[in-house]
């Protein structure tokens, strides 16, 4: 059976223990199907072949921007969200336009991580999107924003603060500290 077969075949259906070392194992793969496949098991149902996947592509040195910036538009959210913080970690600014649009996303979990990401990125750019979050429904959300605001070397206006004092949360306490 060939090679490539072999390790898609593992990685489709294989036991947690060796996806985790074929992922492992091809952390330097440049290859488009390789990388997606990749790519996918951030969405595994074991969150140790999620965080090997997430290392998986963090770690590889080639050129894999375009295709986990192509992931931020994926139906998972786990793949949207995961692929926005490897990006960032990668130190990858291509992607500030795109993790822009994901600060409207339906899924809290990924405006969270695109937040996340902006704010890694000091993506100043991504400024008013940043700070329009702060107002966002979801309490994680809101934390992600009021922190990417930071990072970005920005601050609060007043009606930010008094949007952060309403709750009574140790997180909003330090960050309002800055």
């Amino acid at each position: 059976m060939n090679e490539d077969v072999r390790t898609h075949q593992i990685l489709d259906s294989g036991s947690m223990e060796d996806k985790i070392i074929v992922l492992e194992s091809l952390s330097q793969s440049s290859d488009q199907e390789t990388v997606n496949r990749i790519i996918s098991k951030l969405d595994d149902s074991e969150i140790e072949v999620r965080g090997e996947a997430f290392s998986s592509l963090f770690l590889n040195k080639n050129d894999i921007s375009g295709f986990l910036i192509d992931a931020l538009s994926s139906e998972s959210n786990n793949i949207k969200g995961f692929s926005a913080l490897v990006l960032a970690n990668r130190g990858d600014s291509n992607a500030i336009s795109i993790l822009e649009l994901l600060t409207k996303d339906s899924s809290g979990m990924v405006r969270s991580c695109a937040l996340g990401a902006l704010g890694h990125l000091r993506a100043k750019k991504a400024s008013k999107k940043i700070h329009n979050c702060i107002f966002d429904t979801n309490i994680e959300v809101k934390k992600s924003a009021a922190y990417a605001t930071i990072l970005i070397g920005e601050k609060f206006s007043d009606q930010e603060k008094k949007e952060l004092k309403k709750y009574d949360d140790s997180d909003f306490e330090k960050i309002l500290r800055y």
